[in-house]
């Protein structure tokens, strides 16, 4: 435990000075604050800002932020001296993925506050939140262990970001792209926090959020199994 506190406090360090990865963090709660109390629409959907970002915001910044974090301490061999120092790479992964959770879940109630949430619907929508980002954070440990330095994880997680943070705001305007979104562990989460008023759980919920972990489980395994950390 030691351990891992020393590397909380480090990312937390880190990314006071990293302003890419900061603003990754504050970006979506900040447009949620803005947005949800300078537009008035007619007819607009209750929490309709904060659902719209708040998918955007899984599928962004916890995926973004782990596999930078993991390919630029590769790429400057911090990691390298973190080993040496007689850090386990499970006791690094475990500290950078719980600070990476962490702060999204502040990012997370910051949402939910300037949405107009209150009582039980802040938890629901938190622990909603939650689950989206241990995916994310899955697959962005993935790339960050699967790639050599900054601009191999920045080519390979730019578009698998773009995906999953846009599905769930275009299937709100085209039909053919929210039948395809059907399969995105996003699209699923967004619609989990579309009815966190009167939660009902589908089956199709389950089945693609559980098959998206199984996935990004086994392929993380792999990946780590072949590469290491180092």
């Amino acid at each position: 435990m030691r351990c891992v506190k020393a590397i909380l406090w480090k990312q937390l360090k880190d990314t006071i000075k990293n302003k890419t990865i900061l603003i990754q963090f504050l970006m979506f709660p900040m447009m949620t604050i803005i947005m949800e109390n300078a537009v008035k629409i007619e007819n607009m959907p209750e929490h309709f800002f904060a659902v719209l970002f708040a998918g955007m915001y899984i599928g962004m910044a916890p995926l973004t932020a782990m596999a930078a974090i993991i390919a630029e301490e590769k790429e400057k061999n911090t990691l390298r001296v973190l080993l040496m120092s007689n850090v386990k790479p499970i006791e690094y992964l475990f500290g950078v993925g719980i600070y990476v959770w962490s702060i999204c879940l502040l990012g997370s109630i910051v949402i939910a506050w300037a949405g107009g949430y209150k009582g039980i619907e802040v938890v629901r929508f938190v622990v909603i939140m939650a689950i989206g980002i241990l995916v994310s954070l899955l697959m962005g440990a993935a790339i960050g262990v699967a790639s050599k330095n900054q601009m191999t994880a920045t080519s390979v997680m730019m578009p698998v970001m773009m995906i999953f943070s846009f599905i769930p705001m275009l299937s709100m305007f085209n039909d053919t792209i929210k039948k395809v979104g059907r399969l995105a562990y996003t699209q699923q989460i967004n619609n989990l926090l579309g009815s966190v008023n009167k939660l009902q759980i589908q089956t199709e919920t389950v089945v693609v959020i559980g098959i998206t972990i199984l996935v990004t489980a086994v392929l993380f395994t792999v990946v780590y199994n072949k590469n290491g950390i180092e």
